[in-house]
């Protein structure tokens, strides 16, 4: 989206993730979502006095592996600073993250635009634990605090200032959730918080090396909400510029009833969170054998994966890319690729009919009851002409999902074979056109267009079993007759 022509729009982002993790970053609690409130908690995530944390070293190998698939430097020698911003809801009263040595330095992600590829710079990746959840409207008197949350493990993943627009930090974010999916990171579920986003936007005069005021925009919950508030925010600030208005360091919120964000504080125009080492906790040191560990267990990214598909598969980009999107897509089309050679075909099946049975029946590919070698058996009916694409997708599809038999044999079963007796055909089409002889007539002096409907009134004879190729071939035949 192009903005103005006289400002541009400069925004990084900074993504947390929540690391896959059973138990949380310090402590052996469960890390998993839900729960009743304030049961995933023991006197470790409390806080209490004699309680020691200990580093969950799965955390330390997921955000490795994130750092490898961003293209980062990773750094050897690590340690966890404690951050002094007051957290009502962090027993602690501080926050364990990482400061001057953050896990992963650098490295970018690939993302695609309206001018074409190109690479959002990252400027590092580094672990922190998760805050507890305050809600302010259970009850008149008081607030109370959720602590299951307090102490998961997250990753930051935070981008130079790198992106100009909504569309472009919506791709952006959409490459990212795609890649977390993928390395098993996090499950980048957005509205329930385990993948969320802020936003850093400013603007400036084209041509300028200096960059504006800033504002942040806190805890953007999916990529729609992440480019409508870009959208707007960037309007307003330019607007402000117009006008002559100076532009507050803010920290914003996004309204999604109306489509806007409002302020929530202002800030200083530099933060001092009194970062020390914690004492509590050991640096610690990553290995070049832990990182080639990690390395040789990275799955194929969805880029690497899409590009495979194209070559392996002649697959049209289109295709490819979107069944690189979701991994357990793209490995059913390789399931059925091994019972069928009509690669193109089995494409259109998954990204048709079968993702529009699923989409209506609110279930998703994990839940298809067909066997990737059912898909391929229906596929060889229609390649082979026993039965229509058409009788194939509106009857033998619907009726396979309610059956575990073989498709020949549910399609003999239930008459759908196409019928390619000539013979046959060739009675149903004398009928037809016996009855149309003014039609006949008119196609012959020069109406071409009514093949068409020659053609259907036969396959409506036929009760829709007639080959298509061989009854426009008959038809054709008699009427040059």
């Amino acid at each position: 989206m192009q903005y103005s022509n006289k400002y541009e729009a400069v925004i990084g982002l900074e993504v947390h993730a929540q690391l896959l993790t059973k138990s949380k970053l310090f402590s052996a609690d469960d890390a998993g979502f839900g729960g009743a409130p304030n049961t995933h908690i023991s006197p470790v995530t409390l806080a209490h006095p004699g309680t020691l944390p200990k580093l969950n070293k799965e955390a330390i190998e997921l955000a490795v592996r994130m750092g490898l698939a961003c293209n980062c430097d990773i750094e050897t020698t690590n340690y966890f600073a404690r951050k002094h911003y007051f957290y009502p809801d962090l027993p602690k009263g501080y926050q364990l993250s990482q400061h001057t040595t953050p896990v992963c330095i650098g490295g970018f992600v690939k993302i695609k635009t309206a001018d074409g590829e190109r690479k959002v710079r990252l400027n590092r990746i580094h672990m922190e634990e998760d805050a507890g959840k305050s809600m302010h409207d259970q009850y008149d008197e008081y607030s109370v605090v959720d602590c299951n949350r307090a102490g998961v493990p997250l990753i930051e993943i935070v981008t130079e200032p790198d992106l100009h627009n909504g569309d472009e930090a919506a791709a952006y974010l959409t490459e990212l959730r795609k890649m977390v999916r993928t390395l098993g990171v996090c499950d980048g579920n957005m509205e329930e918080g385990s993948m969320r986003c802020d936003a850093n936007i400013s603007v400036r005069l084209k041509g300028e090396t200096k960059l504006g005021t800033k504002v942040e925009v806190k805890n953007l919950n999916s990529i729609r909400f992440l480019k409508k508030a870009i959208d707007f925010e960037v309007m307003r600030l330019i607007d402000l510029h117009e006008k002559g208005e100076p532009v507050i360091q803010q920290t914003r919120s996004f309204n999604a009833d109306d489509e806007t964000t409002f302020a929530i504080r202002t800030k200083e125009d530099a933060n001092d969170y009194r970062y020390f080492a914690d004492p509590d906790l050991p640096p610690f040191v990553i290995t070049d054998e832990f990182v080639a560990k990690v390395r040789a267990t990275l799955p194929e990214l969805p880029e690497q994966r899409k590009q495979r598909l194209k070559q392996q598969y002649s697959l049209p980009e289109y295709d490819a890319a979107l069944l690189s999107d979701d991994k357990e897509w793209s490995d059913y089309f390789e399931a059925t690729a091994k019972h069928s050679s009509s690669f193109k075909q089995i494409a259109n099946w998954l990204l048709g009919p079968v993702k529009s049975y699923l989409n209506e029946s609110g279930n998703e590919l994990e839940q298809f009851s067909l066997q990737p070698k059912q898909v391929a058996e229906l596929i060889a009916l229609v390649e082979e002409g026993k039965v229509s694409h058409t009788i194939a997708v509106q009857k033998l599809f619907p009726a396979l999902l309610q059956s575990n038999q073989p498709a020949l044999q549910l399609a003999q079963e239930l008459n759908l074979i196409q019928e390619r007796n000539a013979d046959a055909l060739t009675s149903l089409i004398d009928e037809v056109l016996n009855a149309m002889p003014d039609k006949v007539t008119e196609y012959k002096k020069g109406k071409k267009g009514l093949m068409g409907l020659f053609v259907g009134e036969v396959m409506k004879k036929s009760k829709g079993k007639a080959d298509p190729k061989l009854l426009n071939q008959l038809v054709a035949e008699k009427l040059s007759k």
